[in-house]
């Protein structure tokens, strides 16, 4: 199971909507935590800008994308939230 906080709201491809501040992980999860939303088809070429990696699989996804070396924001401003 990846799972990322995310610190920008996100509209996927198939219009599933995430907000800033929420939890997602990829469709392996099997044990969810009650904030946690499932992404379905969250991959390394899927995945968008200001995701922070919370577990070991989500830091190699994260590594394996586009947004690698990108430095995410400490913290989420108004702009970024709305989806």
């Amino acid at each position: 199971m990846a799972r990322f906080q995310l610190t920008r709201a996100v509209v996927t491809a198939s219009q599933f909507r995430f907000h800033a501040g929420e939890f997602v992980v990829d469709g392996q999860a099997s044990v969810l935590a009650p904030s946690d939303r499932i992404w379905p088809g969250l991959t390394s070429k899927t995945m968008a800008a200001g995701m922070i990696p919370l577990d070991p699989p989500a830091v190699s996804m994260k590594a394996a994308s586009a947004f690698a070396n990108e430095n995410v924001a400490p913290c989420i401003s108004g702009v970024d939230s709305i989806g």
